[in-house]
């Protein structure tokens, strides 16, 4: 079968080739999948470089969300069959074929395409910690989503509006705002290239918003702790901007608002129960088509270098998608 194997940790994807490898064979417990989607993240991108906090030994095969169907069971699984349509969150999605233990599978909603479900649970997963778990955000309140056009930001925007809060999508670009606003009910946009602190005071009456999520960093966040409510949440989500900020902590002193880092694989490890929850919640949310995935583009495994740098150029509204069947 043909992968996407890092060989090497190396800048600009020079480690990154892709291979003939044998088939790989499912363990007692585990599935092969036939993949049909795999979506790509920044942590994929990352790895490439040794630059992610997980750091797999190489030679690995990348890609953390995918679908697919069930091509060969391993011993002792129960519960699916050869040919289920399934979706997971793992490793090795780059691939025609991957192994995955059966525990983690989810059956594919029947709402969502195969490249919808392979970029669901990751972005969903995290809106969700975010927003339910660590923010705690409720009806009516303002919240201001930054990276609102990445595929991380977009399922906060969707399911920000999902619990009834009151959002503004914050992006750097003009185009981007304008799908968004067109797809999605937001109640307001904002290019944060032309400052975003006044504008959002102006949206919230003088307030500020009432929740932050922050997949950005940088200058972003510095003027996020200008225009944040008092008691406010910012949810600090990542640092696509490159620079981790600091936070002046009289500023939070006087404002009164709290800095809650969001990592919803982690939460799920840390409370294996509520983590469960977690998960059935958001898939749940997509049996019941109440919430809208977005597949911006999608390529063949022979593109994957096209693909990658959608997301390090910033030029996706949603999910970029790898299809190694194509």
């Amino acid at each position: 079968m043909r992968a996407l194997v890092v060989e090497e940790l190396l800048p600009d994807y020079a480690g990154v080739h892709i291979r003939d490898v044998p088939v790989p064979q499912p363990g007692p417990g585990e599935v092969r999948i036939r993949v049909r989607a795999a979506a790509v993240n920044f942590p994929d991108l990352m790895q490439t470089r040794g630059e992610h906090q997980h750091k797999p030994p190489v030679p690995f095969v990348g890609g953390m969300e995918l679908a697919g169907e069930i091509d060969a069971l391993g011993e002792g699984v129960a519960g699916f069959a050869v040919g289920d349509a399934v979706c997971s969150g793992g490793r090795g999605g780059f691939a025609e074929y991957a192994i995955l233990p059966a525990a983690t599978l989810r059956r594919k909603p029947e709402r969502l395409s195969f490249a919808e479900a392979a970029g669901y649970p990751v972005a969903y997963l995290t809106a969700y910690v975010a927003f339910s778990r660590c923010g705690m955000v409720q009806p009516g309140e303002w919240v201001l989503v930054h990276g609102a056009a990445g595929g991380v930001g977009l399922a906060a925007v969707d399911y920000a509006k999902v619990l009834g809060a009151r959002v503004i999508a914050a992006s750097a670009s003009d185009e981007k705002l304008a799908v968004i606003e067109k797809e999605y009910d937001v109640d307001a946009t904002v290019n944060v290239t032309r400052g975003f602190r006044e504008r959002v005071k102006a949206l919230t009456g003088g307030r500020g918003a009432d929740v932050i999520y922050d997949p950005v960093g940088g200058d972003v966040f510095d003027e996020s702790i200008r225009c944040i409510a008092f008691g406010g949440r910012i949810l600090s989500i990542g640092f696509t901007s490159g620079r981790l900020p600091v936070l002046p902590v009289n500023i939070a002193l006087i404002k009164g608002f709290s800095v809650h880092g969001v990592r919803a694989g982690e939460y799920g490890r840390q409370f294996p129960a509520r983590g469960r929850e977690n998960n059935a919640a958001i898939w749940k949310l997509a049996e019941d088509g109440r919430v809208r995935p977005r597949v911006d583009r999608e390529y063949p495994l022979t593109g994957w270098r096209e693909a990658f740098e959608t997301l390090a150029q910033r030029k996706v509204v949603g999910k970029t998608i790898i299809r190694p069947d194509l």
